[in-house]
């Protein structure tokens, strides 16, 4: 039991680690690419489009590789060695001379953060199928705190050197290493492994995997609309409160902060108790629900406080996706796990790369004067409209049974295996 929990822990900062580690440099790194440009904003802002796909790219192509390769050699390695990659490629960025070399990180960086579906392996391994939805809601805390104050503590680091959150970065991503080394178990045992295939591990194959049940295909679908609908937040959240409302950066700032607070309390305080009592269908719906009425007040605010008001009902949609995540790992083996989680990756970074633009256009062409049609909300009516075809969606999904007796591949015990000097393999308990 304790160790089990001290692995959780891990996992949990893990990726709460890696998560403000990417928050730390999202006010530094723009500052840094103008400096390397003599200040010219154009050109900056064209490198800065190239940052930001070139990382959604890494994700999707390495995202697969490594979640396949944890189900050939287990959770541990692959955790292990995403997080030195992570320590010293940040280093690398700190000590980058041109920006040709701060570019070579930022490949480096989207490459070895796609460790994060091998976290949610690792959870998915040691905990019971029936606790696994409060399981992916606590991983929900480590997005929702790394993003709220890893920005903030970024841009207070670059007030006296741009590369200081650099370093930073580097040394929480080096500790988390050194601690998971030293202290944290594999979770995958020797007889649920499966061998490396390379139809697998390439991302356009491993989304095979997803069209393997009906169900799961749906929940996919399901998946990639509320992925692609997260976009307008990241996107034309800044944007919009700057047209609308002409807040200040300290204003946006502090509004996102609020967005990751509400984000990692909603996800571990409400989404373990809302499956145990109406279940993961239920919880799925009623979280998209939220999300679409959220963003619907959003694009109708005529105030900053209206605006502001939306923030917990739309963080209420975050219950949603640990529901679906759970649902889905119920429908393929243990020995794919990893697979999943790295296709499901894959699929988010297609939605990272496609997001952007489409909400970005859409926010030009309604407030354009020229189309004579002024709806600034329109992205978020689009991202409601999306969010509630999910919805719909997810009424024709069949809600699991954990009844049953285990009769199938995943559903036998793991047994004991050890990797290195680590504790002994964890044996999932019942709480969670």
């Amino acid at each position: 039991m304790r160790n089990r929990q001290a692995a959780v822990i891990f996992i949990l900062v893990t990726v709460t680690l890696d998560i403000l580690a990417m928050g730390l440099i999202i006010p530094v790194l723009p500052k840094l690419i103008l400096d390397f440009l003599g200040g010219k904003m154009t050109d900056a802002a064209d490198w800065n489009g190239w940052f930001a796909l070139v990382f959604a790219l890494m994700q999707f192509v390495f995202s697969p590789v490594l979640g396949v390769l944890s189900d050939r050699f287990g959770r541990r390695p692959v955790i292990l060695l995403s997080n030195l990659g992570l320590g010293l490629d940040y280093v690398v960025m700190a000590l980058a001379p041109t920006i040709g070399w701060l570019f070579l990180g930022r490949i480096i960086s989207g490459i070895t953060t796609s460790s994060i579906p091998t976290a949610m392996a690792y959870i998915a391994d040691v905990t019971p199928k029936e606790k696994r939805a409060g399981a992916f809601g606590m991983i929900g805390i480590a997005f929702g705190l790394g993003f709220a104050f890893g920005p903030a503590v970024g841009g207070l680091l670059s007030n006296s050197n741009p590369r200081l959150a650099f370093w930073v970065a580097a040394a929480l991503s080096l500790t988390n290493w050194l601690w998971g080394f030293f202290f944290v178990p594999e979770s995958l045992p020797q007889d649920r492994r499966k061998h490396f295939a390379l139809r697998r591990a390439n991302p356009v194959g491993s989304l095979v995997l997803l069209r393997s049940h009906p169900e799961l295909w749906r929940l996919t679908v399901i998946q990639f609309l509320a992925y692609l609908s997260h976009n307008v937040l990241t996107t034309i959240w800044p944007l919009y409160a700057i047209y609308r409302f002409n807040w200040s950066q300290v204003m946006i700032g502090i509004s996102l902060m609020v967005v990751g607070i509400c984000t990692a309390a909603i996800s571990g305080g409400l989404t373990g108790r809302m499956v145990k009592r109406f279940g993961e269908k239920i919880t799925l719906c009623v979280g998209q629900f939220c999300g679409a009425t959220g963003m619907c007040i959003a694009g109708l605010a005529r105030n900053g406080a209206t605006f502001l008001a939306s923030v917990p009902v739309i963080s209420m949609w975050n219950v949603s996706f640990p529901a679906a995540q759970s649902m889905m790992s119920h429908r393929v083996t243990e020995r794919e796990q990893g697979e999943l989680q790295g296709a499901l990756q894959s699929l988010r970074s297609i939605t990272f790369i496609i997001g952007p633009v489409l909400f970005s256009q859409v926010f030009s062409w309604f407030i354009d004067p020229k189309h004579g049609l002024h709806v600034p909300g329109a992205p978020y009516y689009l991202a409601a409209a999306l969010l509630f075809s999910a919805m719909l969606m997810a009424t024709r999904i069949k809600q699991p049974s954990f009844a049953a007796k285990p009769t199938t591949e995943q559903e036998i015990a793991p047994e004991t295996v050890s990797s290195g000097p680590v504790a002994p393999l964890l044996e999932p308990e019942e709480n969670i």
